[in-house]
């Protein structure tokens, strides 16, 4: 038999699935096979010499001290996942089915690409002491001795990283200033008439934020603004974005997108045979969007998985008809004592409606397009975010009038509810 082993119809053939990327998607990957009756070699190269680990919780691990209790509770060994740590992919050659890796080449039946994202990082900031990002494990417990002294703290970038780490800073009880480039927290995630109320929280939390202020450049010790103004940092944490850590693949033939992700189709499969892509590092084509999406928060590392999983296994068994990926997107975040969550993608909606005031501690923002929902922002309002993904799962119609009172169960008010 041929180094790749040759798929028989209607029998599964012990076919080597490597995995590049040991976060949340490449660990879910590996674990889904499992689950699903997947039985040959399946290989798991993560680039940190740590036990695979959840990133959510680093946020919270800083400032709790207890950053290795974010390892994923797994017995790689019970499921017979070979783990491959501290191991660098530096290039694919699917020709060969081999990965090229500091340590020498890895062959391969069928390649997952799940090497998840990396850190934007601010022009000139490389290198200067006491420059933070929060990615990492590695990264969590350098900050640690930030909270612990509380250092006075400039976090430039006002999204969901800087608002987390601003919450754990001032919970600490640090100084801190939040520079932000754009007019508003959020702004290349959020409209203006959702974002602007949210900025009031930095001040309520004794955070000061500043938007409209470009950095001009970090230097030890203070962040020169474009204005002139030099604030005094004895720490200073980066957090302006995330792009996929797909660098690894240029020269292989695989298709990346304009933004650097690896463009899969409905079932994750790459242009390159036997090469699916999972997690931050993928975008995929959404029917019920109706445009590609690139999604770099926790349940799509969680969900695309699966269905990957499923696709290398019906693979393996011919005449199977892949499964598709399109979900609802989700994500979390906790800042400023308080709990934001959102479901689907606002990007086409034609409505905006509010569910309570922004001024208050719980408000919904729906988003509608032709009258079906299609995405939800819940802060402190659980109950609307879970009944309003499963009506945009549904593609239900909503009823307006019904849908802006808050006192109504957005369950209750589709537009064909009695």
């Amino acid at each position: 038999m041929s180094e790749q082993q040759t798929e028989q119809p209607g029998r599964r053939t012990e076919r080597r699935v490597v995995i590049v990327g040991a976060g949340m998607a490449g660990v879910q990957t590996a674990v889904a096979l499992r689950e699903q009756g997947f039985t040959g070699p399946v290989t798991l190269i993560g680039a940190e010499p740590h036990q695979p680990y959840d990133r959510p919780p680093l946020s919270k691990a800083v400032l709790l001290g207890n950053a290795e209790g974010s390892a994923f509770d797994i017995d790689f060994e019970a499921l017979d996942i070979h783990l491959q740590l501290g191991r660098d992919v530096t290039g694919l050659r699917p020709g060969a089915h081999e990965l090229d890796t500091l340590a020498g080449s890895v062959p391969y039946d069928v390649l997952v690409v799940a090497c998840g994202a990396e850190p934007v990082v601010l022009p000139g900031s490389e290198g200067v002491p006491g420059v933070h990002l929060l990615r990492t494990l590695d990264d969590a417990a350098r900050l640690r001795p930030v909270l612990d002294e509380q250092h006075t703290v400039v976090v430039v970038g006002a999204g969901w990283i800087g608002a987390e780490f601003a919450t754990a800073a001032r919970a600490a009880g640090c100084e801190v200033t939040v520079v932000e480039a754009a007019d508003r927290p959020l702004a290349g995630v959020l409209p203006a008439e959702v974002a602007v109320p949210m900025a009031r929280w930095y001040a309520q939390s004794g955070a000061e934020l500043l938007t409209g202020t470009p950095v001009a450049r970090i230097e030890q010790g203070s962040v020169v603004l474009a204005d002139g103004r030099a604030l005094a940092a004895g720490a200073v944490v980066v957090g302006i974005g995330a792009r996929p850590a797909t660098g690894w693949l240029a020269g292989s033939g695989i298709a990346l997108g304009p933004d650097g992700s690896v463009t899969a189709d409905d079932a994750l499969r790459t242009s390159l045979p036997d090469v699916y892509a999972v997690g931050d590092c993928a975008s995929f084509p959404s029917a019920r969007y109706g445009t590609r999406l690139l999604v770099h928060h926790w349940d799509n590392a969680l969900q695309g998985p699966r269905t990957a999983a499923a696709n290398i296994i019906g693979a393996g068994t011919g005449g199977v008809q892949p499964l598709t990926y399109d979900p609802v997107p989700y994500f979390w975040s906790e800042q400023f004592d308080r709990f934001v969550q959102y479901a689907g993608h606002h990007g086409d909606a034609d409505t905006l409606l509010w569910r309570g005031d922004p001024a208050d501690p719980a408000w919904t923002v729906c988003w509608l397009r032709d009258g079906a929902l299609v995405a939800v922002l819940a802060v402190g309002r659980p109950r609307d975010l879970a009944q309003g993904r499963r009506l945009i799962e549904a593609g239900a119609r909503l009823d307006q009038v019904r849908a802006a009172d808050p006192a109504v169960p957005l369950k209750s008010a589709r537009a064909d509810a009695s």
